[in-house]
């Protein structure tokens, strides 16, 4: 007996393998994150339709707590902002009440604090190196990171006593003068960390896997990272010239020559690339400091209470991640009226579902490490 089949439909081959768009949670507790931050994915199987940051999970009113307290503790509550930054995060709440205090600041404590910035865009970059290693399953590179970032920690402790939250910078200069073995351990650790820095690019940077997971991938156009508001080393590998350092110099930023590292690629390896680039630039900033430390007073005094005139103030410094602006709102009192950070984790979480979309979840985990996120700095 035959069975007619002529009016039968027969499955569409697309049909069969069509995939139905599903969420996931990626966080708050994740791996992945690098903190307590939680993204709402959309997903047609692997391929991301969409990313939505779900941010909150660890604010802590820090420019609400601002309004209570006096300047000189503002100062301690920024390293709690992004801590692998501490130490310029600092340097920017004093910087802007020595502006609106018309305060003249020795050469000593410009050099100073340019040093220990720098110190401190090399400990932060290294940890990023090393971690981002890791997210994409290179765990050698923690162990490497981690071992040079040590030794600038050390520096850290013996010359303010933290290893993290610094609190060393304070408005008027310096907590206290620099510790006697300062020179040499600074000077030891360039040496040491110039035949390092080599070692990552064997490493990683030329490695096969770890190219097919970064180049082309993430692709932020340099419109689209202006528009986004992005900066640091997330807009420079964009081909944005971002620079804090250079477009408005503070500190000892004046005095020394170091180039803004550029990439026109927009990719995650162009991200990667330019903070490279940048801890050998800062290198070279400590180097051409280091044995030329002027003489003289470590802080200027101020009174034990201090109160800004009346008026608005604003300024602007470079961290690890990029631009950190401080607005200062005077009443004329011992305490501010008003304070509001623009923190560059904020302004470059921003571009993470424009350059998510159409990659894998695993592109996504590789994407994020080349943003260097650090959630308190989002949340504050």
């Amino acid at each position: 007996m035959e069975i007619e089949t002529k009016n039968i439909k027969q499955p569409n081959l697309k049909d069969r393998f069509k995939t139905e768009e599903y969420m996931i949670n990626m966080g708050p507790q994740h791996p992945a994150t690098h903190g307590v931050l939680r993204l709402i994915l959309t997903i047609d199987g692997e391929i991301i339709k969409k990313v939505e940051p779900d941010l909150g999970y660890i604010h802590r009113s820090i420019e609400k707590m601002c309004e209570r307290d006096s300047y000189q503790q503002i100062v301690h509550l920024t390293d709690r902002m992004d801590y692998l930054s501490s130490h310029i995060n600092n340097e920017a709440v004093s910087l802007a009440v020595e502006k609106a205090l018309q305060l003249e600041i020795p050469d000593r404590v410009k050099v100073i604090r340019t040093i220990i910035a720098e110190l401190t865009r090399i400990a932060s970059h290294t940890l990023w190196w090393g971690v981002f290693g890791m997210d994409i399953g290179a765990l050698t590179t923690y162990f490497y990171g981690f071992r040079d970032r040590e030794m600038i920690n050390d520096i850290f402790e013996e010359t303010c006593g933290a290893r993290l939250t610094m609190n060393y910078n304070k408005p008027g200069g310096l907590m206290f003068d620099i510790h006697p073995n300062f020179v040499n351990r600074v000077k030891d650790f360039v040496a040491h960390f110039k035949t390092k820095l080599p070692e990552y690019d064997r490493l990683l940077t030329g490695n096969i896997i770890f190219q097919k997971r970064t180049k082309g991938i993430g692709f932020l156009t340099k419109e689209d990272a202006i528009s986004f508001g992005t900066t640091g080393p997330v807009s420079r590998g964009s081909g944005v010239a971002s620079d804090i350092r250079k477009i408005h110099p503070y500190s000892a930023y004046e005095r020394v020559d170091f180039k803004q590292p550029l990439y026109h690629e927009g990719d995650n390896l162009a991200r990667y690339k330019v903070r490279i680039d940048e801890m050998w630039e800062s290198l070279s900033i400590i180097e051409q400091l280091i044995d030329n430390i002027p003489e003289g007073d470590y802080q200027v005094p101020t009174k034990a209470v201090i109160k800004l005139p009346k008026g608005e103030y604003y300024q602007r410094v470079e961290t690890a991640r990029g631009e950190l602006g401080v607005y200062i709102n005077s009443e004329g009192n011992k305490n501010p009226y008003r304070v509001k950070f623009r923190s560059p984790g904020f302004s470059n979480l921003s571009v993470l579902n424009h350059i998510s979309v159409g990659s894998k979840i695993g592109d996504l985990v590789a994407i994020m490490a080349t943003l260097d996120l650090v959630i308190p700095d989002i949340d504050r």
